[in-house]
């Protein structure tokens, strides 16, 4: 409809003119209007054939085209029926949309970029070192007079074995994250109470925490049971990442808790420590691969920098959440849900 009248106006126009120029030469209004009956007819026929063969017809399968592959079909397929009663208006809108969304998916693909970049360094650095220690307690032991120094000689075997588990760790990790994330680790639900296991898991971090003399504090109102759906193992994976990481980025004679919460179909856990906290800026990229928040002192610590990228994946595997919150100098708090597992009524 818009095209027609569109057309109108110009033939009007047209029109008009050739008929006030009969008029001008002629000065015979007769003339003047048969000249523009017939020129509006003809001009209107013209320029609508034309602009419909030619340019509008162009617009509409332009249009169709975005519109059909933005809904995700093939090109082949993109050609189909007509779905607008105002193509001209309508590609603009499709067009300007288009762009935003390929603005925003090349600003994707460039932090994408500077993540694959600094994913690689990382990766780079974090093997590096061990095989550099190795490498050189091996050729200090190979030196002549290193050999004659049992002493010494154990000293540096067993610097070189530590090393070796820092590598045999770190890859062990890798690969873990690596199937979490493409799926290949099956997460085998089981109801269990989750009470029993996380005293069973602080018993077994209780010498890595008094070794930091932190305290691990676990209330004996959980004593009771508290019954949850989740695979067991993988879980406690997840209670040891996160209490782990609670102790090395403690404070001496600091604390860890963890505490308990029913929520509605869910169980709520937390891990609190009051150590060094973490900055604001720092919690979004918490949870990627290799992310360090200090990195010489984390680095001085240890670890793979991968446990709470591992916890992450394995709480998405159970379609479940982590969150935290955290202030500097005064502790961080990490929050992860789990399905509540359903009780088994007797009937009287």
């Amino acid at each position: 409809m818009k095209l027609r009248v569109l057309v109108f106006i110009n033939a009007f126009v047209v029109a008009l003119s050739l008929g006030l120029v009969n008029y001008y030469f002629q000065h015979s209004l007769t003339d003047l209007v048969i000249t523009f009956i017939i020129t509006l007819i003809i001009c209107f026929v013209v320029f609508y054939y034309l602009i419909e063969r030619y340019v509008y017809s162009k617009i509409k399968l332009i249009y169709k085209l975005i519109h059909n592959l933005k809904l995700g079909k093939d090109l082949k397929d993109a050609i189909g029926e007509y779905v607008s009663n105002d193509p001209i208006n309508d590609v603009e809108q499709e067009v300007k949309e288009w762009a935003r969304v390929k603005k925003i998916e090349i600003e994707a693909l460039k932090q994408q970029e500077q993540y694959r970049r600094e994913f690689l360094g990382n990766i780079s650095h974090e093997l590096k070192t061990p095989l550099f220690a190795i490498q050189g307690y091996i050729d200090a032991l190979l030196d002549e007079d290193g050999l004659e120094d049992h002493d010494q000689v154990e000293h540096f075997l067993r610097k070189a074995a530590k090393n070796v588990d820092r590598l045999s760790y770190l890859i062990k990790d890798i690969d873990i994250i690596s199937k979490l994330e493409s799926g290949e680790v099956p997460i085998n639900f089981e109801k269990f109470d989750l009470s029993v296991l996380i005293n069973e898991v602080a018993e077994q971090m209780e010498g890595k925490a008094n070794k930091y003399k932190i305290t691990l504090i676990f209330k004996d109102k959980y004593d009771s049971p508290t019954w949850v759906n989740a695979d067991r193992d993988k879980i406690c994976q997840v209670l040891v990442n996160l209490i782990d990481n609670s102790i090395k980025y403690g404070k001496e004679g600091g604390t860890t808790s963890l505490k308990l919460f029913e929520l509605h179909d869910q169980i709520l856990v937390e891990v609190t420590d009051n150590g060094a906290g973490i900055e604001e800026k720092a919690l979004p990229r918490l949870f990627e691969r290799f992310f360090r928040t200090d990195k010489s002192r984390s680095r001085q610590i240890g670890g793979s920098g991968l446990g709470l990228a591992i916890v992450k994946h394995i709480l998405e595997a159970h379609q479940q959440t982590i969150t935290v919150r955290s202030t500097e100098g005064v502790g961080s708090t990490f929050a992860f849900t789990l399905e509540k597992a359903k009780q088994n009524f007797i009937p009287v």
